[in-house]
């Protein structure tokens, strides 16, 4: 049986609070990787524990946004660190996605599209007048021209973005219920996997409070999922 495959969003400064986030999500019945942002990196003690994560799959997700040369002096100067997946905004242009691909070596890398704390009227408050979907249909082509390994985009845009990108597909924003917080393009995981996703990356769903048990309430729906999968039984229940 396939396993669903999730990043756990390590959003914190803490080292005790990184080990506790692995020690209550290391199973067997989920593939599990751990996705590191700016705040760890950044953290006192945070570069030195990330060099020591040998066994775990892990994500830098630095989203670098610059002019070509400066993409790619960033990805060397983390080149030590072993991720097995960075972040690129597609928007940074094709120069800069070809340069920090040549550059990424080894580690997978991904392009964002739009972030899923915006929406419609948020790309017409920074002056873009397209849609969501038409700008991320357009950087799915550009993340092919550019040969990257992967996309991240909202539950919203797999559909299309698949048709385009045959790539693997990483989907944030992903919530038990609906509430959004700061983000706006939610989904659940159940309904992301469904539509196609690879990867899920969740955070505060699982990390802030009872972790043990927040983890615990993924894996009994993405068992369920997976079993309609297998028996042919469609379920569209979120």
């Amino acid at each position: 049986m396939k396993k669903n495959k999730i990043f756990i969003a390590c959003d914190t400064t803490s080292v005790n609070k990184i080990k506790t986030i692995i020690k209550y999500t290391q199973n067997d019945k989920l593939i599990i990787g751990y996705k590191f942002g700016l705040e760890f990196l950044n953290s006192k003690n945070g570069r030195k524990y990330i060099s020591r994560l040998k066994n775990n799959i892990t994500f830098g997700d630095y989203k670098f946004s610059d002019i070509p040369n400066t993409c790619s002096s960033a990805i060397k100067a983390i080149k030590d660190l072993n991720f097995n997946y960075l972040t690129i905004h597609i928007s940074s242009g094709l120069e800069a996605l070809k340069a920090a691909k040549k550059a990424a070596g080894n580690s997978k890398l991904i392009g964002v599209t739009i972030l899923t704390s915006i929406n419609n009227k948020s790309l017409k408050e920074i002056g873009f007048n397209r849609s969501i979907k038409n700008i991320v249909s357009h950087q799915a082509k550009l993340a092919k021209k550019a040969n990257l390994d992967g996309i991240v985009c909202s539950v919203k845009e797999i559909k299309y973005v698949k048709k385009i990108f045959k790539k693997e597909i990483i989907t944030p924003g992903i919530r038990f219920d609906n509430k959004t917080n700061d983000q706006k393009r939610v989904s659940t995981p159940k309904r992301a996997f469904q539509n196609g996703s690879d990867w899920l990356v969740m955070g505060r769903s699982i990390t802030k409070g009872n972790i043990k048990k927040k983890y615990s309430k993924i894996i009994k729906p993405l068992k369920i999922n997976m079993h309609a999968k297998i028996c042919g039984i469609k379920n569209t229940k979120t």
